[in-house]
């Protein structure tokens, strides 16, 4: 039961690899109103691992065993591979569950705002799961924007970088574009995501895309210029090929510029057991040391000592399920829309196109 005495609701997970195991299944568990219920995976020792944290939940072979008992569900999360994203939302919205959805939620902008249509037909929510609009750093800079704090933003440069000089396999690194893999659409979902949340839609979008590493099959380093309607300009860069990595965050503005290195913890932390909303963590999920805090000033580099300490607000992915329950209870705006995503991928399209014409691509002309 709830705080309030309701039972919570039950929520099948499709999908236990990462996705599904590090972020999915513990940040479910962690809100209140919530109950993993179900978790789809036919691997049995995705099942034990997911049995072993979580004794009481039930397991399906395949998603097609949810729809039987869809009133048995209140809510589907899909963190099953990318190709998989339309196909098994469909079903589930058909179905009349309301579902989340891992990004990316489409391989196109057009499938993205269909199943938006197919949901607001049915009256279901639709979310998609953008984690990294609760990073600690990206909280920082939104209020930092808000505040004024920086003057009139003029260019923002947001790098996810990662020294990966050999390949892992599997889907995301496939160039079978059934696959949707890539970094484009793994990491530049969370980056041109975060550039449109802070800065508004983009009118243009310049991009480079590069296959470097032996064997892989899909980018692994990828550059994204947006020019943004209201004027600014952000700089993305995705890697898995960066030998040194540059700063997360690098804000420039008529008053002053905000730098930040390293990335947001949760995710190091829920990989490594931590759960929020535990003794252990109540009160200091998401927090880092001041020594990673991101600095704020004009006239010289944070390298030398430029600028001053900004406090980094604390990140909070449990607040995406935490809106998610206040949803379906209260019937509010879901955390992130599918319109939302669309416009993201309007944005990674118009990229690809860009990166491999070799050039600019004004939004809505890139189809």
């Amino acid at each position: 039961m709830t705080s309030t005495g309701t039972p919570p609701l039950r929520v099948a997970l499709v999908g236990y690899g990462l996705a599904g195991s590090v972020f999915h299944a513990p940040l479910i568990s962690a809100t209140r109103d919530l109950v993993l219920d179900t978790v789809v995976t036919s691997n049995p020792e995705r099942q034990e691992q997911a049995r072993t944290e979580f004794p009481d939940v039930r397991f399906a072979a395949s998603p097609d065993e949810l729809w039987a008992r869809a009133g048995q569900l209140d809510l589907v999360v899909i963190a099953s591979p990318n190709k998989t994203h339309v196909p098994i939302a469909t079903a589930a919205l058909t179905a009349g569950l309301p579902v989340v959805v891992d990004k990316p939620i489409a391989g196109t902008a057009a499938e993205a705002r269909a199943l938006a249509a197919l949901a607001e037909e049915r009256g279901l929510l639709l979310s998609v799961f953008q984690n990294r609009r609760w990073d600690n750093d990206f909280l920082t800079l939104a209020r930092l924007v808000k505040e004024g704090r920086l003057g009139d933003v003029q260019r923002f440069e947001s790098r996810f970088e990662r020294w990966r000089p050999e390949t892992k396999g599997g889907w995301r690194e496939s160039g079978a574009p059934e696959e949707i893999g890539g970094l484009l659409y793994d990491l530049g979902s969370h980056v041109v995501d975060q550039a449109l949340v802070l800065f508004g839609p983009a009118a243009s979008v310049y991009a480079e895309s590069d296959v470097r590493r032996p064997g892989a099959a899909a980018d692994d380093d990828t550059f994204v210029a947006i020019t943004h309607t209201g004027g600014v300009r952000s700089h993305l860069y995705v890697s898995a090929t960066t030998a040194q990595l540059g700063p997360r965050f690098r804000v420039l503005g008529s008053k002053a510029g905000y730098v930040k290195y390293g990335l947001d913890p949760q995710e190091a932390d829920l990989r490594d057991g931590r759960r929020p909303n535990t003794p252990k963590t109540e009160g200091n999920w998401g927090t880092e040391p001041e020594a990673l805090w991101g600095r704020l000033g004009s006239g010289e580099s944070p390298a030398t000592g430029g600028g001053h300490p900004v406090e980094s607000v604390p990140g909070d992915y449990p607040a995406f399920y935490a809106s998610v329950a206040r949803a379906l209870r209260e019937g509010t705006a879901p955390p992130v829309s599918a319109h939302e995503a669309a416009a993201t991928l309007d944005v990674l399209e118009a990229a690809r196109c860009s990166a491999r014409e070799g050039v600019t691509v004004t939004i809505g002309a890139s189809s």
